[in-house]
């Protein structure tokens, strides 16, 4: 084992499976145009303040889903739901995460969120039961990148930022977390990530590892 003991976990796209593809198939579903939810949601600059200000609890989900369907052309019923409906664990992550608990290894939870109702992005993953610590955005009032809420996390599992690691699909919140003196991850394959992973914390996470 390294001096590194704990880990830091994104959830959407990094203990689910990819969000794009996800967004993409209820483009395709909803008769849209490939990207327009990106365009509208995460490039437009309306559509950034609403989807900040969900995470950061200032709006609800209900609240965003009625201002962004417009936005789109589409019905506002459950529309975060609808959008991310394909998501699905991805196991091999939730598995090192278990490998790594076993390990001796605090396991924490990071995420910035999209509401909790009507659609509850986190049900069935028994978040609270599995990890040492579970932070969701909109319950703290800020989100990522703003470094308030990695030291949030820290002080939760009781480590520094220097003993621990963090992983995120998002690569623009890997600055801010690097800057505190976690060592950082760039989700973009589970093998590649959990490989990454192993050489850190120096503990074997893979199976048959």
């Amino acid at each position: 084992m390294s001096d590194r003991t704990g880990l830091v976990l994104d959830f959407g796209g990094v203990l689910t499976t990819p969000l794009l593809p996800a967004v993409l198939n209820f483009e395709k579903r909803e008769g849209l145009a490939q990207g327009a939810c990106i365009n509208a949601l995460y490039r437009d600059p309306e559509g950034v303040r609403l989807t900040n200000a969900l995470e950061r609890g200032a709006i609800t989900q209900v609240e965003w889903n009625e201002a962004a369907a417009p936005k789109l052309g589409v019905a506002p019923d459950n529309l975060m739901g609808r959008i991310f409906a394909d998501l699905r664990p991805e196991q091999a992550m939730i598995d090192a995460a278990a490998a790594a608990q076993r390990a001796g290894i605090r396991v924490g939870i990071l995420s910035n969120s999209v509401g909790l109702s009507p659609w509850n992005l986190y049900d069935g993953y028994e978040l609270d039961v599995l990890y040492h610590s579970v932070v969701i955005s909109e319950q703290h009032g800020m989100r990522k990148p703003d470094q308030e809420i990695f030291e949030v996390s820290l002080k939760l599992l009781g480590l520094s930022a220097e003993e621990c690691v963090f992983v995120d699909d998002t690569e623009g919140y890997l600055k801010p977390a690097e800057d505190l003196g976690f060592a950082v991850v760039h989700a973009q394959d589970p093998e590649q990530t959990i490989s990454q992973l192993e050489a850190l914390l120096g503990v074997p996470l893979a199976e048959g590892h």
